[in-house]
């Protein structure tokens, strides 16, 4: 009997190791429900890592958004203060019109020279003081016209110019910091080129 009996030991336990590994009823309910918590959990996970990607994008918008509108801001205080002068400046030019305009009369009289004199000074003080405020005047004759800066009154024939090229000045132009507060109002030769070889 000693024999069997120890022959049946390693085939019990052998049998009783089986039974221990195979899984229960419960261990397989419990395994599904694991495996389906798992699942759950890293859907939950990727649904937030989606979440978290989109509100880093939303900030980064923002943060360009924000970012453009300082940049046109102060791109808009720049300009203000750059064409400040405009308005005042416009109001001005009637005032230097009127004195280069009475500086082309002729003074027969002392007087009328002595006034002439005067006005050329006043002229000047104020060309100057516009010059200091990045006011330039454009007086183009000789110049090809150039229809962002001067205004065609009319055209004429004149052979000792180039075609398109501005004969005579009917008021003069101003650009502050380079725009064209008023274009200069011109008069541009239609002809030919003064420098057309009549052979060709």
């Amino acid at each position: 009997m000693s024999d069997q009996s120890s022959e049946k030991q390693p085939q019990d336990e052998a049998v009783e190791a089986e039974i221990n590994q195979a899984p229960t009823e419960d261990q397989t309910i419990e395994s599904n429900e694991l495996a389906a918590e798992t699942s759950a959990l890293l859907e939950q996970i990727q649904q937030l890592e989606a979440t978290v990607q989109e509100s880093k994008e939303a900030v980064l918008r923002a943060h360009a958004e924000t970012e453009n509108v300082r940049r046109r801001a102060e791109r808009d205080v720049q300009n203000a203060h750059k064409y400040a002068l405009e308005g005042f400046v416009e109001s001005l030019l009637p005032i230097i019109d009127s004195l280069e305009q009475g500086l082309a009369q002729p003074a027969e009289t002392d007087e009328a020279k002595a006034l002439k004199e005067g006005m050329e000074l006043t002229l000047k003080i104020f060309t100057d003081t516009l010059a200091k405020k990045n006011i330039e005047q454009l007086d183009p004759i000789g110049e090809a016209f150039n229809p962002e800066r001067h205004e065609a009154m009319s055209m004429q024939e004149n052979p000792e110019f180039d075609a398109n090229a501005v004969i005579a000045v009917f008021q003069k132009g101003y650009l502050l910091n380079g725009r064209v507060i008023r274009p200069a109002r011109v008069v541009v030769n239609k002809g030919k080129p003064a420098n057309i070889d009549e052979k060709v």
